[in-house]
Formats: structure tokens, sequence, C-alpha cells
């Protein structure tokens, strides 16, 4: 499920789903520790009115949503109507920028001609640490009108009021055991039980009593203040009872207005119906980074109803990716914290992991040792070579030498280092690893293109730190690798590159199938420059293989890609980051009119707050996996960027 609005503070994350509810509850870290994942854990709110109850999502159908983020921050705007009830609910949401806790304000209209009484519930479920365990508890605070949750160092204090008063009723129970469907059930007649303490899986509800005149409406303030311990939660309840609401809320517009500075700089130069997803894009890229450097691919946690794992992990590749474009922003304390946790969580062997938890620890994989009887680490090369290259980019802007003298020995050069001597006698090739798709144990020539712009790069490092032995060892190394990817990886029959080759006993095995990285991999990263042959008849291959007309400009990954597949028919999904790489071709060749053109359908299937999926289908439009995803965001932005910049060197 799509959460059209994601809000963080690089600690506390918070996603929203499309019934305008908790769904994601992300502490200490962006992408670990989903306090609220599972379709059993979403925080109901519903109203009381004319003797009838009415939850968001239970009851859908009655209500229309719709969301936005219309503040130039990241404070989410939702409207849900109920014609049938006479209400309005507006709520205005945002995760404090300076501490840690989840606001909204709550806009409750009566829409009828005559008085009535509304009362509005919200209702919180947890599993804290993300457990599933019944180890938690719920307690009632009386000397601090609120309600506790806790388990060991998490710490959860829900409070709220309307007109300065606290919440008139709550409880606290069980859910999803013992037959217990949750305590939002005990809201169906209006009242709540007012029961006191709970442990276990446990929730609470609150309710708030509105008096409202015909046509009137009131504003109930509702928060969860989170802590690593009672005393930090309490302390950050007690500020929000002292100031309200709405000073954080104006004050985390403030420090979003700040952090987007140099964002706003470069609208002016855009075309105006791209401004809005732009800056949007730059919005939520920022909330799926968690405050010591992980870049996370996705907090949406849908997918853990349906797989054995989501996407809030970080993946080194996907972290440099999306760095890119704040880099060329102008943005600096992101991108150095993500260099700080590559080298930090990097092997001793100089090359990076699969992925990795927010706190750096290893992130799950099902890439082995051995590969078919050949032992070699369970890596995807092109990540530890695009950290290296997207740094070299770093550097190479601000030419900063404390950058070379924190990162240069501890990092650049083991990673250099590896690549340079991973190398297959056979080919001359690096050797094979997982392909960036993460499904294939090949040498592709994406990763090859990869490596070689890395090497280059590391060379120009290794030259401006005085390791002059070093640029030429590794300059000499991208050389001869240049060499033999015009010797290997170019397929003269289908006058393409081969996704990719596995050299094992003396002989050499090729993977023939067409992939739209190995096709741009080879163009942005220059091992087959836009003006060879090679290059503009694969490209040529490519849109033969995968059409694209009028108003779809979708492509898939690469021929018969399976993965969430709902069409035997079709070759695969549509996914907007190989859809972009097209419009980033055609920008860099001049043909700005189809680049447009492409960036126009991506915007089309963008959600209505700028939300972008991994995978369209392609019979439907419909998003599939995760939304948002974070690599889509940048390569959105980095195309838009391409367009109001002169064509830079790949």
């Amino acid at each position: 499920m799509t959460r059209p609005i994601v809000l963080s503070n690089g600690e506390l994350h918070v996603g929203i789903n499309n019934f305008g509810l908790v769904h994601d509850f992300y502490f200490p870290y962006v992408g670990l520790e989903n306090h609220a994942a599972g379709k059993d854990l979403r925080h109901h709110v519903g109203v009381w009115v004319d003797g009838q109850i009415s939850w968001l999502d239970i009851h859908a159908s009655d209500w229309h949503v719709e969301f936005s983020y219309p503040h130039r921050g990241l404070v989410g705007h939702m409207v849900a109507v109920n014609e049938a009830l006479g209400i309005i609910l507006e709520f205005d949401d945002t995760v404090d920028a300076h501490m840690n806790a989840f606001l909204r304000n709550i806009h409750v209209v009566n829409m009828r001609e005559y008085e009535r009484e509304v009362r509005l519930f919200t209702h919180q479920a947890f599993a804290i640490g993300d457990s599933r365990s019944n180890t938690d508890t719920a307690q009632y605070l009386p000397d601090s009108d609120a309600i506790l949750h806790y388990r060991g160092n998490r710490v959860f204090v829900v409070s709220g009021n309307y007109h300065n008063a606290p919440f008139d009723q709550y409880t606290v129970g069980i859910f999803g055991i013992e037959g217990k469907e949750g305590t939002y059930r005990d809201a169906d007649d209006g009242e709540l039980s007012m029961s006191n303490v709970e442990h276990g899986r446990v929730d609470s509800t609150l309710r708030f009593t509105l008096q409202l005149a015909p046509h009137d409406s009131g504003r109930v303030h509702y928060w969860i203040a989170a802590g690593t311990s009672l005393r930090d939660a309490l302390h950050i309840n007690k500020q929000i009872q002292k100031q309200g609401v709405g000073h954080y809320m104006h004050s985390t517009l403030h420090w979003w207005h700040t952090w987007l500075e140099p964002t706003e700089r470069v609208l002016d130069r855009m075309d105006e119906r791209y401004r809005d997803n732009f800056r949007h894009s730059v919005m939520i890229i920022k909330s799926q980074i968690d405050k010591r450097g992980a870049v996370i691919a996705s907090t949406d946690s849908a997918m853990l109803n349906y797989w054995r794992d989501a996407y809030a992990y970080c993946w080194p590749r996907d972290g440099a990716y999306v760095l890119w474009p704040l880099i060329r922003l102008g943005y600096t304390e992101e991108p150095l914290k993500f260099f700080e946790f590559c080298r930090r969580v990097m092997h001793p062997s100089g090359y990076l992991m699969h992925k990795f938890r927010a706190d750096g620890a290893l992130g799950s994989s099902w890439h082995p040792y051995v590969h078919d009887g050949l032992v070699a680490p369970p890596i995807q090369e092109d990540e530890t070579a695009l950290v290296l290259f997207v740094f070299a980019q770093y550097y190479g802007m601000h030419k900063d030498q404390r950058l070379l003298d924190d990162f240069y020995e501890e990092m650049i050069k083991p990673m250099a280092l590896f690549l340079a001597e991973h190398i297959d006698e056979a080919t001359g090739l690096p050797k094979p690893s997982y392909d960036l798709w993460e499904e294939v144990f090949l040498t592709t020539t994406y990763t090859t293109s990869v490596v070689y712009a890395a090497l280059l790069a590391a060379g120009d490092l290794a030259e401006a730190a005085g390791d002059h032995n070093n640029a030429v060892a590794w300059r000499l190394a991208a050389d001869d690798i240049y060499d033999a990817a015009h010797k290997h990886l170019y397929n003269s029959q289908r006058k393409s590159f081969y996704k990719g080759l596995l050299a094992r006993d003396g002989e050499i095995t090729y993977d023939e199938r067409i992939d739209t990285s190995s096709v741009f991999g080879a163009f942005m990263f220059g091992l087959f420059p836009i003006r060879e042959l090679e290059l503009q008849t694969a490209l040529q291959s490519l849109l033969k293989v995968f059409p694209t007309h009028e108003g779809a400009y979708g492509l898939p990954r690469y021929e018969n890609d399976t993965y969430l597949r709902t069409n035997d028919t079709l070759p695969g999904n549509w996914w907007h980051i190989a859809s972009l790489w097209l419009a980033q071709y055609c920008i860099e060749t001049g043909d700005s009119e189809t680049a447009t053109k492409i960036i126009d359908w991506v915007q089309q299937y963008a959600g209505p707050t700028g939300v972008l999926s991994e995978q369209l289908d392609p019979h439907t439009g419909e998003s599939l996996s995760v939304a948002p995803l974070t690599w889509s965001h940048a390569e959105f932005v980095a195309t838009l960027l391409d367009m109001i910049t002169e064509p830079e060197a790949h």
C-alpha cells in the first residue's frame, strides 16, 4: 500500500497510509524498529456522531480522502469527507524537526444545519521493538494526562487536547490475542471503558468530545512523544502541553524552509509544472535518510504482509544514487554522513556487503558465499564501486583536503585496491558478483561500467592525495577493463550488450538478455562513449525489444523480468528508474523533446503528493511494490537537474 504521506526528522519516521492512518512508526532509526508495521497495527481514527461510529479505514467507502504537501515543508495535509455523516476531518501532520514527536492538528467540521456533539476517537497499537512478542505495557498516566506505551528502552507517550483540556475518556486493552480485536471496538457505542493498565499485546484509545454549532468546527491537537527512556518521552510530552502543537508545527516548517533553500534556488530555472513534485521528491528523499547516514530504500512496510521482508535497508548503491542529486544541489551533511556510514560498515577486505540495517548491522541476504562451486564474497560489486565514484564527484565539487584526510586511507584506498585486484584473469573483467537487480551471479556489463569509472575516479583521488603509484596503477587497471569490455561485452548478433558473462574452466557463457542497466550503465559511466556505434545500436535494440510510444514510456528492467509481474505476455513491469535513465540519455544527446515526454509520463503516475513507486503494472498503470521508493525519486530529481544544466560528462 502506498504511503502518500511520509514524515521524518532522521530518528522518528512516520508513514501515513491511504486511509490517513499511522501505518509505519520507526524509532529511533529511520528504517529500523517499526513499532507499527503490519495490517493489524494501523492506528484507527473514528468519529461518533448522531448515535453511530465511522472509522476512516473500516468504513472507507463512506469517506473521500485527499492528500497533499501544501506547505513547502514535510507537513502533510489530509482532508477526509463523509457526506452521509456530515463530517469533514482535516489533518495537518508532521514529525517535529527538533524532538521526537509525531503531531496531528485535526480540524473537525460539522456540515449540518444543527448543533451536534461529535466524539473523535484516536487509537494506537504498537508492537514495540518490531518484535511481535506479547510483552508491551500500556497504562494511563493521570499526572501527565497521557497514555504510556513502553517496552524496555522504547517509550511512547500519547496525549492530546481540545480547547486546552485533555481527552475526556480513554481505555487500554489487548488486541490480536484472546479473541480481542482491539480497544477501538470499545468506542462503538461512543463510550470508553476507562481501563487503566494492561500488558501483553496492548493498544489504547482516546476520546475527544466536541460541541459544534451548525457549520461550526473545532481543532483537536494530538501527539505521540517518543523516547528511549520514560524521562525523555515525558519531557517531550510536557513541552508540547506547554508550548502547543501549533508552536511546533510552525518551528518545523521554518526548519524545512531553511533546509530546502538549495532546492528552491534551482526551481526558477525549471518548468513550472515540475516544481511541486521536484520539491516533494527532495523532501521524500530526506525523509528516508537516517541522521546517522543510512539511506533507506523505502520505509513502506506493506510488503511485510505478503513477503518475507521489506525494503527498510540501506543498499549502498541506492544510497549513492540517492545522494548524487542532493550533492548536485549543494547539500553536504547527508552525503558526509552517508560516506561515514559506508566507511564504518565496510568489510576489512575493502568491499561493501549486500545491504545494511540503519544501525550499520548486516541486513538480511539471500546471496551465498558458494556459487555453484565457486567461492566468492556474497556481494554486488557495483555497490562498492558506485560509493567510491560518487565520493569522487563530491570531492571534485568541494576540493576539501579534510575529505581526503578523513576518507582516503580508511575507505577510498581499500575500496580501490579491492576493485583493481578483483579481476578475472580469463577475461580481464571484474570477477563475477551479483547484478544490481540482486538475482544473477555474473560479470555484468553494468557492474563493469561502474568499476571502470570508479577506478578512474580513484586514480584522480590518489593523485590529489599524493599517492602517485596507486594513481597510475588504478588508471591502468581501468584501461585494461575498458579494453576487455570492448572485446567481450558487445553482442554483435543482437547488436546490444550482453547482460553479462561467466568464465569457468576455460569456457565463457553469455547471458544474452537485453537489460536496461547494461545500456545505461555503459552510457552513464563512459565504458562505451556516447558516439560509439556499439552504444547507439544497443539503445536502438533496447527500444526495439521494449517499444515506447506516445503516452507510454515505461521500460522494464530486462527481458522477461518476472518480479511481481502480473501478465506473462509482457516482458516485465515498468520501472520509473529505467524510464528516467532513457530520459537522461535523451537529454545528453540533445533530444529534450522525448526527455520531456518521459518526465511528463513519470509524473502522470506519481501520487497526489508526488510519491513514486518502484514499479507500474503495464496493463493498468497501478503502482506495484513499495511507494515511495527513494531511488525512483532520486532519478526524477537527477533527470530534472539534467534538464536545466549543460550536459555533463558521464
